[in-house]
């Protein structure tokens, strides 16, 4: 529903507005709005256990406010809650960076910690597993990068940077790369810590990924450019910038299963799928006319907040700042559904082996979505402000989400189907 009244009844379910009332500016008494209800028929169209007339008392919409369809609430962060991952291994740990300068790794059937990262300077932003789960990598805003071993316990390497942009594990060795404010790109082995750069000009690295052959990263930058890195040898294989590249900063990125097409999102309102072996830009997508709710600025275009491939159809899903999660059939590049959010999208996920993609918003909801009709799944609520960040595991039996506050949640996605 359109929240556009401070003071909007929310109806619970799936209940009809049968009438909407106007209510002037001189506050009719009791007696003015009995009448004015006097031919309102309040049919029950709702859920046959909710036996309420579809109309609040206060304490009902604080409970509707308090609404947590969450399993668990991990809650030892003091600050917003930035980023969320599991391991990979098992994923029966995560781990969350937050604005307390500290990583948690902790259970995610008990939220029991399993290990504490201390010593940042600053926000932990980015906090992720090695491939085999054995090493943890947190890094802050500042640029600290720490590797932690899960085994043990203990800090193993640890190194600084220019300010902080991303962090990200190779895909199958114990190499860690990062992305800085000055445009450099890292990589190092470790715990040795030897250690290979990647220099552009001097802008943002802002978003990168090392594709499934381990042998490349496509590394997005601040000026629309995009590089396709050989890791090996050094050298950029492909530069797609101009026309070809992005009118704006990269915001994310994304690879199919085998690699061989990426798409790219960016604040310029597009997403591009771009063939990695060639480098030629092979698609464009936009959604018309959007704007950013709330930009005071006109010009602002609807940023690309967030991109992906569906693993078992030619589909592709882009999450946009206006809170259009756009699916298009990738063969044809025809948009086929356009699932509408009350609030900003922050990030998307599909489903490991469906063609169920999630997303997470502005409004602190979780949402799934079935990208063959486009209709919405199921909701979870249970945060109080924005979520940050989220995962689903292998199964997509659970999600972990994070957020601004101050708390981690676990959240059960039981669907029909399952």
């Amino acid at each position: 529903m359109d929240n556009t009244e401070e003071n909007a009844i929310e109806l619970h379910g799936d209940e009809e507005i049968i009438e909407v009332i106007d209510l002037n500016d001189t506050e009719p008494g009791p007696d003015d709005l009995a009448d004015d209800l006097g031919d309102v028929d309040f049919e029950d169209t709702g859920n046959p256990e909710d036996d309420n007339d579809g109309w609040e008392t206060e304490d009902e919409m604080e409970a509707e406010a308090e609404q947590d369809d969450s399993e668990l609430t991990f809650s030892k962060h003091t600050g917003s809650v930035f980023c969320v991952s599991l391991d990979p291994a098992t994923n029966s740990l995560a781990v969350t960076g937050g604005e307390d300068d500290k990583a948690y790794v902790w259970r995610v059937s008990d939220g029991e910690v399993v290990m504490e990262c201390t010593g940042h300077k600053d926000s932990v932003t980015c906090a992720t597993f090695s491939h085999d789960s054995s090493l943890v990598a947190s890094g802050d805003m500042s640029g600290l990068i720490k590797v932690w071993k899960v085994e043990t316990k203990e800090e193993i390497w640890s190194f600084e940077v220019g300010d902080l942009e991303w962090l990200e594990w190779h895909p199958c060795a114990p190499v860690l790369l990062a992305g800085t404010n000055d445009g450099n790109v890292w990589m190092w082995k470790i715990p040795a810590g030897d250690c290979k750069t990647f220099e552009s000009p001097a802008c943002q690295a802002t978003s990168g990924k090392v594709l499934p052959d381990g042998k490349r990263a496509v590394v997005g930058y601040e000026d629309g450019t995009v590089r396709v890195w050989d890791l090996k040898h050094g050298n950029a294989i492909h530069v797609i910038k101009g026309q070809d590249g992005h009118q704006g900063a990269l915001t994310c990125l994304a690879c199919n299963k085998d690699g061989s097409l990426m798409l790219t999102g960016s604040v310029d309102g597009c997403a591009k799928l771009i063939n990695t072996t060639t480098g030629k830009v092979v698609g464009v997508f936009s959604v018309e006319g959007g704007k950013a709710k709330g930009s005071k600025d006109e010009e602002e275009s609807n940023s690309v907040e967030s991109v992906g491939f569906c693993n078992i159809l030619p589909l592709i899903a882009v999450a946009y700042l206006d809170g259009t999660l756009a699916i298009y059939d990738l063969s044809t590049q025809v948009l086929r559904h356009r699932c509408q959010h009350e609030a900003g999208i922050v990030h998307l996920q599909w489903e490991e082996s469906s063609s169920v993609v999630s997303t997470c918003s502005l409004d602190g909801a979780l949402r799934l979505w079935d990208a063959r009709s486009g209709n919405l799944l199921s909701e979870y609520r249970g945060h109080t402000a924005e979520i940050l960040d989220f995962t689903v595991n292998r199964e997509a039996s659970l999600a972990v989400t994070a957020s601004g506050d101050n708390q981690a949640k676990v959240f059960c996605l039981q669907r029909p189907d399952r």
